[in-house]
């Protein structure tokens, strides 16, 4: 009698089994953004997604002024050639406006920032400046019309669109709406996220462990990468394999959240009451992709929220998290799909690889004596060797076909949570 048996994560290839470009195409797919949005002040609006279009309300700068500490003067005046003197007849500060205009030899001592006197269109900086007493300097001929001059509107001008809806807005934004005078904005609500772990084996912290038994470490690496991205997190804690527990811990999850997420538990060959439970629940894929580590993935519809149910190995867990989670949770709240910055980079040494597969090699990723961009793992490469992903700062990607790397030969390197 013939047996036949299904691929296992030991064999370089699955002809059943998803790309990651598959897989990743067909969860975007399966998505819709997050509709709703709230008012919040500016201060508490770094990491949050502009739900309308920003406008400027004026010119930025509001005033033509100095660039330079210096002297103002009207840039015909300046020297073709040799030196020329001037009476210095004022002073302007910034935020002090002069009404003094400037007659043929003379000119303004200025400070950066204040504005322009009438008909000065240039600054000479006072480094360049030879200062003969107090009333008087020296300029020579080096010197342009119009330099050391920031125009009234040459950063924004008035009802200009400044920013759009669906940026998430970073430090420099926060600045840049503050000097339009933005005091609240108009923010895209974030996506509710609920996440347990799933293990008769897991423990949390502070408990005794028994033989057999393991910190559940996943929650903590889960939390922290959710909080990073700055969703709202609900963390319903380890719950056990048992039927009635999972079934409440699901429609609790699915209930509160827009999207649930679960580690252990719910990958091929898993407790068929877990699977049933989805089905009832839900629509669910139990996939099976073609990358190493985090081959099982589940994903899916639980209600009108989305499920994914990561494996259980700690480093898997954040890798799929990182290429398939991440990006779903930005399109929720954006709308827009992050491509991951991708560099490429010598390799340090030969690294091992079967054609087949996708696999992240967790990397550290640096410069050499060169100035040339070197990479090399970051220690021993099992799912369950969370360490190697603590010293890592990069994903080393070897594709399907790639059948082994050769010392200095150059590899495409994924710099964690850089995206475009």
């Amino acid at each position: 009698m013939k047996v036949t048996t299904r691929a296992s994560c030991a064999d370089p290839s699955d002809p059943l089994a998803l790309t990651v470009d598959q897989a990743t195409t067909a969860i975007r797919d399966a998505l819709t953004p997050l509709v709703g949005d709230q008012q919040v002040a500016i201060r508490a609006a770094l990491g949050r997604v502009l739900a309308t279009d920003c406008i400027s309300p004026i010119d930025v700068p509001g005033h033509t002024n100095s660039a330079m500490d210096g002297y103002a003067l009207v840039g015909s005046e300046l020297p073709k050639d040799g030196v020329r003197d001037y009476l210095v007849v004022a002073t302007a500060l910034a935020g002090q406006c002069i009404t003094q205009a400037c007659a043929p030899g003379e000119c303004v001592r200025i400070m950066t920032g204040a504005p322009m006197p009438p008909g000065t269109d240039t600054v000479v900086m006072q480094e360049q400046a030879e200062r003969l007493d107090d009333d008087r300097v020296r300029l020579d001929a080096r010197h342009r019309t119009g330099q050391n001059v920031r125009q009234a509107g040459e950063d924004i001008r008035r009802g200009t669109q400044v920013f759009a809806a669906g940026r998430r807005l970073a430090p420099a934004d926060l600045g840049v709406l503050a000097s339009l005078g933005f005091a609240e904005l108009r923010v895209r609500r974030r996506p509710r996220v609920a996440f347990f772990s799933t293990g008769d084996e897991l423990r949390s912290i502070g408990e005794p462990l028994g033989e057999g038994e393991i910190y559940d470490s996943n929650r903590y690496t889960l939390y922290a990468m959710l909080d990073e991205l700055g969703v709202e997190i609900m963390d319903l804690g380890v719950v056990k394999d048992d039927r009635q527990a999972l079934h409440s811990a699901f429609v609790q999850a699915s209930a509160e959240a827009d999207v649930v997420i679960t580690s252990g538990g719910v990958s091929v060959g898993e407790a068929d009451y877990t699977k049933e439970i989805l089905g009832g629940l839900g629509e669910m894929a139990f996939w099976t992709i073609a990358m190493k580590p985090g081959r099982p993935l589940t994903f899916g519809r639980l209600g009108d929220a989305a499920f994914f149910g990561l494996p259980g190995n700690p480093v898997a867990v954040m890798l799929t998290f990182q290429q398939f989670v991440r990006p779903a949770l930005r399109y929720l709240a954006s709308g827009h799909w992050p491509t991951p910055l991708v560099i490429e980079a010598r390799s340090g040494v030969a690294l091992k690889k079967r054609p087949g597969r996708f696999e992240f090699v967790r990397g550290i990723l640096a410069y050499d004596g060169q100035g040339r961009a070197e990479v090399r793992p970051s220690g021993a490469q099992g799912s369950g060797i969370l360490t190697s992903m603590s010293r890592a700062n990069c994903f080393i990607l070897l594709d399907e076909d790639c059948a082994g790397v050769v010392e200095g030969e150059l590899v495409r390197v994924q710099p964690f949570a850089i995206e475009i």
